[in-house]
């Protein structure tokens, strides 16, 4: 048996790959990024990347299609091609780095900065040990110069400029106030730095030298890529691993086909709602209509509102990542997540809304918050026609903290974990984060070593998941006291809906944040004193089930 593909790629092999193949190839493929990250990891220097891990890596073919991705973030990784779509037109040459964070040309928020390069393994071409390159601008290897692909590594900074320490204001009402705004640019040219240029960015940002070293990590993560496709090529062939690059596509989507065909035909509406944007309290609607016919899925986001004065705005490359986790969670987990997982899926949002905002809106909480609320629609929707497949509502926030000191000498970032929903056959997990962010938390040692912190408290919080038959999961509550004087933002949702729970379950607690045990807005940014304890206490999720059934 043979697995015929569209040798459209640039290979030069007959267009089929046989099926054990592809099976090596598929997994050696997602090693690839996989080893990416682990290599940005290891070489970082912020603890929001090497302890968090708000991070992700991926591999795109030529034509700038997802061919691999580690399991990392999914509002970064389900946004990437828009990145390598907004390089692949500045004429993109073998031996240069892309860098970019500009959410209307590719990226979600500033601070996550995005760094695509394009690969042609097989260039002769090395690196000294600042990262600059003793190429003299030559490309030759020997496959000659032809992109055969792209790696793509994305990491949140902790800090990208802009009005407040950390990049994370709640109070932000256009984009310049956000952070240093960078359009794809040519970072390396040709295999040499291009200093003017890591100058700008360095003398924009607080914290330069850390930014620096973050950097050069994700240029390594990139570069890891070029030299682990390369032993690929030589393992089993240029042609079979580029015909391997369509087959696993191929692939994915005919998997992906085979679970929406199995749901029920119809259309399915939800709304949901965010609480106010920093500029007003009211709440602000999301709507959805995803209509599943056949193979297909198309989801309309028509009837949410416009576009806000206040950052939680989100590019549409946000609202398809919030889509694409829905889709991956619905259907079978085994199937490998690349671009034929996406291929069934249509997504729409009308221009100048809140999904789909011209410049110069401000956005930095539309990637963490308003992607959250995304997913709660959709997974809504889709639940009349999978009940058995959805949980209740999780708790729906990242809970963003960001805690800077006022002399721009460090600055903390954590998204706090919550409840997950309760599921039609389990209770919710405990104190994790949930739907579009995917990181760890900041240890406790690792926190107070490399700022001016103190945690006086990180636990459970006891009875704030939703009763059900099976239980929503509990929230966290977490108390640090600040040693300097400090800027603080809180980023969050759930404060005043409550995560809900379905099948007559409970609704989860919702979360609550306080400055020296005053309660404070949900979206707040904030200068204190040096001794000021900052606490947030995180939602339950919703229980599933009559409370009566518990089990």
């Amino acid at each position: 048996m043979t697995v015929n593909t569209d040798d459209s790629d640039g290979g030069d092999g007959d267009g089929s790959i046989d099926p054990v193949t592809l099976e090596v190839v598929r997994n050696q493929l997602e090693s690839v990024a996989e080893e990416m990250g682990q290599t940005l990891i290891r070489g970082a220097y912020s603890p929001n990347i090497k302890e968090r891990r708000d991070c992700s890596t991926a591999l795109f073919d030529a034509d700038g299609r997802l061919i691999a991705q580690a399991e990392h973030i999914p509002v970064h990784l389900g946004a990437m091609p828009a990145a390598v779509a907004a390089v692949r037109e500045r004429d993109p040459k073998p031996g240069d780095v892309f860098v970019l964070n500009d959410p209307f040309t590719g990226g979600t928020h500033l601070p996550d900065v995005t760094m695509v390069s394009p690969l042609a393994p097989g260039r002769d071409g090395s690196d000294d040990d600042d990262g600059e390159s003793d190429l003299d601008g030559g490309t030759e290897g020997r496959n000659g110069d032809d992109i055969v692909g792209y790696a793509v590594s994305r990491a949140h900074h902790a800090d990208v400029g802009g009005m407040t320490p950390g990049s994370m204001p709640a109070n932000s009402r256009e984009i310049y106030q956000e952070g240093l705004r960078l359009p794809p640019t040519r970072l390396v040219a040709g295999g040499q730095v291009r200093e003017e240029v890591r100058s700008l960015v360095l003398a924009n940002v607080r914290n330069p030298r850390e930014r620096r070293a973050d950097l050069r990590a994700q240029r390594a993560a990139n570069e890891r890529a070029e030299a682990r496709l390369e032993s690929l090529f030589d393992e089993h062939g240029r042609e079979t691993v580029l015909d391997g690059f369509d087959a696993v596509i191929d692939y994915s989507r005919e998997r992906v086909e085979r679970e929406i065909a199995a749901l029920p035909d119809g259309t399915y509406e939800a709304t949901d709602v965010l609480e106010g944007d920093g500029v007003t309290d009211e709440d602000i609607e999301i709507s959805v209509a995803v209509t599943v016919d056949g193979e297909r899925i198309d989801v309309d986001f028509s009837g949410t509102d416009d576009q806000l004065a206040g950052n939680l705005n989100a590019p549409l490359a946000v609202a398809k990542s919030a889509v694409y986790f829905v889709v991956r969670c619905l259907t079978d987990p085994e199937i490998p997540p690349n671009h034929g997982c996406y291929e069934p899926v249509e997504i729409s949002a009308p221009e100048r809304s809140l999904l789909d905002p011209e410049p110069p809106a401000a956005v930095v909480g539309g990637n963490v918050e308003t992607s959250q609320r995304v997913t709660d629609a959709v997974f809504t929707a889709l639940a009349r026609a999978a009940p058995d497949r959805v949980p209740a509502q999780g708790q729906g926030t990242m809970n963003n903290l960001t805690i800077g000191a006022r002399d721009g000498s460090v600055t903390y970032y954590e998204t706090i974990g919550g409840g997950f929903g309760a599921r039609p056959d389990r209770d919710g997990m405990d104190g994790v984060q949930v739907g579009m962010t995917n990181t760890l938390n900041t240890p406790v040692e690792a926190l107070e070593t490399e700022y001016p912190l103190r945690v006086e408290r990180y636990a459970l919080r006891e009875e704030s998941g939703g009763r059900g038959r099976y239980r929503g999961g509990e929230g966290l509550e977490r108390s640090v006291t600040v040693e300097t004087d400090a800027t603080v933002s809180l980023l969050t949702e759930r404060r005043r809906h409550a995560p809900k729970g379905v099948d007559d379950g409970e609704d989860g607690a919702t979360g609550e944040n306080l400055i020296d045990g005053e309660a404070v807005p949900a979206k707040t940014t904030v200068d204190v004193d040096a001794g000021t304890t900052v606490t947030v206490r995180t939602p339950g999720g919703g229980g599933h089930g009559k409370p009566e059934e518990e089990e």
